[in-house]
């Protein structure tokens, strides 16, 4: 089986769906793996690199894309964003990338058109034998880490409590929104950086985790959030008279917070406004808000896709849409291990042939196109 790596072309993408190990590991299993010239450039990958691991170099996207296997980070583009990628997919080949399929049904319709079989990594299941295969955990990660990272340079004041013979420096306060992977990495940097860190989450059961890693949990309606986690592990989205009582339990809290950030997304929804004008222009000035949701439209109102924006009062909101994208190497390491896991368990030993169990759960809760079709049944009929 030839595997084809293609170079992600969208703004401020800068991570790579295979990595020099990766590659290593398909070529020892027997497959053939083709690189686009330049696709690992964003993460600080050569074409060298991917040679002595044993890749071919392909001159051009189109040369990539005529494999049997198609891995991207990114969904492929369309004509009409510049670049024709789906036209470059062969019939019967597989792609797999995260692929957006909830929110992108013309996409998922011309892959099916186009005969190609895809698998949104997105959708993983989250279950136990998934975990290493989980991009949405790998990057929510590193985007957690780095988005206190960014507020910690942006904030003009220390994080930590410094005793100095000229006087106390108070630490900074820090509330953070949502306790899943990239809330609880956030709530952990942030405590390592010397920050008094609050936290809240519509689900109950994150109380324990956000109090293990020196946290403090903020409860709204505990009764509400004991059923607010999905089977999945997602959070639900909550009814008006939550998203009441939580605006008045937290409007406080942001009031006296130094950094705060958001990180709550509904699979497939635009994401829920967490944080009003009325408080952000009630924050000191030099306060700092990360918006880690800015890609489905923000927590925050007020906060621009892409853009650090300056408020009135002098609150600064960042609104990057891709945040493990500015760690592109050890993003792309991740990611790239992930689709390892979860394409290495399919391959016959000793041949690099692909045999995918189609009844498999892992299978079926990411398989979105096949035989011309769609087939995830969140977007079929």
């Amino acid at each position: 089986m030839q595997i084809g790596v293609l170079k992600e072309r969208r703004a401020g993408e800068n991570r790579v769906a295979a990595s020099p190990d990766t590659v290593k590991k398909f070529t020892a299993a027997g497959c053939k793996v083709v690189v686009e010239t330049g696709a690992g450039a964003g993460s600080q990958i050569s074409d060298a690199l991917y040679q002595e691991a044993g890749a071919t170099i392909a001159p051009s996207a189109a040369a990539a894309a005529a494999s049997d296997l198609v891995i991207k980070i990114q969904k492929p583009m369309t004509a009409g964003e510049g670049t024709d990628e789906i036209g470059y997919l062969k019939s019967g080949s597989i792609l797999m990338c995260h692929l957006n399929a909830l929110t992108s049904k013309d996409l998922v319709q011309a892959l099916a058109k186009q005969g190609v079989t895809a698998f949104a990594l997105e959708l993983m299941p989250r279950i136990s034998r998934a975990q290493a295969m989980d991009i949405l955990s790998s990057q929510s990660n590193l985007a957690g880490y780095k988005a206190v990272v960014d507020a910690a340079a942006t904030f003009g004041r220390a994080m930590p409590m410094m005793m100095t013979a000229a006087g106390t420096i108070a630490p900074a306060r820090v509330l953070i929104f949502g306790a899943g992977v990239a809330g609880l990495q956030a709530i952990a940097t942030a405590k390592r950086m010397g920050a008094v860190v609050y936290a809240t989450d519509v689900r109950y059961a994150t109380k324990e985790q956000v109090e293990s890693l020196g946290g403090k949990f903020i409860v709204v309606d505990e009764e509400k959030m004991k059923a607010a986690q999905t089977a999945g592990g997602y959070a639900k989205e909550m009814d008006d008279d939550f998203k009441r009582k939580q605006a008045e339990a937290v409007h406080a809290e942001v009031l006296k917070s130094d950094i705060v950030i958001t990180t709550a997304l509904i699979p497939g929804k635009p994401a829920p406004k967490l944080v009003n004008a009325a408080m952000v222009a009630g924050m000191k000035a030099g306060s700092v808000i990360v918006d880690l949701a800015a890609e489905a439209g923000g927590n925050v109102e007020g906060t621009v896709a892409d853009k650090a924006t300056v408020t009135a009062n002098g609150v600064t909101i960042l609104g990057y849409t891709n945040m493990s994208a500015r760690l592109g190497r050890d993003a792309s390491n991740l990611f790239a291990k992930n689709i390892l896991n979860f394409v290495m368990p399919m391959l016959k030993k000793g041949t690099g042939e692909l045999e995918v169990k189609w009844d498999d759960e892992l299978v079926k809760g990411t398989l979105v196109t096949k035989d011309g079709q769609v087939v995830l049944p969140a977007l079929a009929g």
